[in-house]
């Protein structure tokens, strides 16, 4: 009899299911509407959960009817309790279970447990002018709160970068439905599975360990009803050295050379980026050999010890990667003031290549403009100019016309004088033709004659 009752009851309200579809696809304006806050409810189990349900009702109704209905498929829907105005009828196996306060139509189950999780029905019928029926379905999930996660690492003790890998495991002892997050220093960690990270729920495992995975991390672990983070946890990874370099606190550093002043102490130190600390240690180079000197990052040599130009080693030594390396400086001793006018030097440096260009290019433009204004072909034809300025006006003191004139064949006559009288030479210019001396005259002449060319030079203004 009661399973016959519940098969009506449920035809009932697939019934009623589907008038409320087909006035819902016609558009057409229903007297009763139900309305729920949401179609999924998360609850936490062992505590009471409230289904909430209103309805509203525009026509004058005689009776009021409320049901609920339990459904986890594949099982049949089970009836849970009914209410028919202000009368409330429980299933007796459900009794003190559930609760029920009509008119209003909302369900309260008093405690929950993971068997009440499934699928809630409640369906509402009145009856006034006819008969009126809405239903809902309402999915109730039921999850234990989470416990504050803890991340396990394997190995525990650290690994040496690029020869051992690291896995963390995330730990959580009560949670239902967990959601792993794994996160680097507060950011969360994509799943790469071509990388040295991959992620596979609640482990993480790097393989091969690197230098680039040093951080801080954490677990975040999350399900419907509420989340936790597990404390950070940060790896032991061991590298290097990396970046050997020297430095010190007195004198110039230009590359890999130092200078000092004269009767300055040397102080150098080494540094670079390892896990653990390194072991460091100097050399001194000299001769083409090495000698050892010290231990120690620090390496000091006293004033009266150091030399003009001296070499030294430091050496790097990390003994968990079992790793070294070395670098080398150039120490330099220059008299006091020395390296300040070298400064002083190479902060002018720039302004005096500029002024030198400067000049270089005034120069040059004033050489040129000379060579514009005193070629060479012109030089030469102002000196001819003079030439012939003074040769014309030699021309002009002698009273010839022409210069042509004056080439030709000279005599110089000596006549005899008696004693007493003074010698006044005599000069004949006679040409090429000398026929017109006398004879006589011309056995006590003296007679000196010179050839000369008769060749006036052409006068080419070029």
């Amino acid at each position: 009899m009661a399973f016959t009752q519940n098969k009506l009851l449920f035809n009932t309200m697939l019934c009623g299911l589907q008038i409320y579809v087909l006035y819902q696809l016609l558009g057409i304006s229903s007297p009763l509407k139900m309305t729920i806050p949401s179609y999924t409810v998360n609850g936490i189990e062992g505590q009471p959960l409230r289904l909430e349900v209103a309805y509203s009702i525009n026509f004058t109704i005689s009776d009021i009817q409320i049901i609920w209905l339990f459904e986890k498929p594949p099982t049949n829907p089970k009836y849970l309790v009914i209410s028919v105005n202000q009368s409330v009828v429980p299933d007796l196996e459900y009794r003190q279970k559930f609760t029920l306060s009509p008119p209003n139509a909302s369900l309260l189950i008093n405690s929950l447990h993971r068997s009440d999780e499934g699928n809630y029905i409640v369906k509402i019928n009145i009856r006034g002018k006819g008969t009126k029926s809405v239903s809902e379905k309402i999915k109730v999930t039921v999850d234990v709160p989470l416990t504050k996660p803890v991340i396990y690492m394997e190995p525990s003790s650290g690994v040496v970068e690029k020869k051992g890998n690291i896995t963390l495991k995330c730990m959580v002892e009560e949670g239902t439905r967990v959601v792993y997050q794994w996160m680097k220093n507060e950011n969360p960690i994509e799943d790469s599975s071509n990388g040295s990270m991959i992620i596979k729920k609640d482990t993480l495992s790097i393989a091969p360990v690197l230098k680039e995975a040093i951080g801080n991390y954490s677990c975040l672990v999350t399900n419907p009803i509420g989340a936790m983070m597990s404390d950070m946890i940060m790896p032991t990874i061991y590298y290097g050295p990396y970046g050997l370099t020297i430095n010190t606190a007195k004198g110039q550093k230009v590359g890999k050379v130092f200078t000092l002043d004269k009767g300055d102490a040397v102080q150098l130190y080494c540094s670079a980026d390892s896990n653990p600390p390194n072991i460091y240690s100097w050399i001194l180079k000299a001769n083409n050999s090495i000698y050892p000197v010290q231990y120690g990052r620090f390496l000091e040599i006293a004033s009266e010890k150091v030399t003009q130009k001296t070499e030294y080693i430091c050496t790097a030594y990390n003994n968990m990667t079992e790793t070294h390396v070395e670098t080398h400086t150039l120490v330099i001793v220059i008299p006091k003031g020395l390296d300040q006018v070298a400064q002083k030097e190479n902060y002018f440096s720039p302004l005096a290549i500029i002024t030198g260009i400067s000049l270089f290019l005034i120069v040059s433009i004033c050489i040129f403009t000379l060579w514009k204004l005193f070629q060479p072909h012109k030089v030469i034809q102002q000196k001819l100019n003079r030439f012939k300025g003074r040769y014309q006006r030699g021309q002009t003191i002698s009273g010839h016309e022409n210069a042509g004139d004056d080439f030709g064949a000279y005599e110089f006559i000596d006549y005899p004088v008696p004693a007493g009288i003074p010698q006044t030479p005599r000069r004949h210019v006679t040409g090429s033709n000398v026929t017109n001396l006398d004879a006589g005259q011309s056995q006590n002449i003296n007679v000196t004659v010179y050839d000369v060319v008769q060749h006036v030079p052409e006068q080419n203004e070029e």
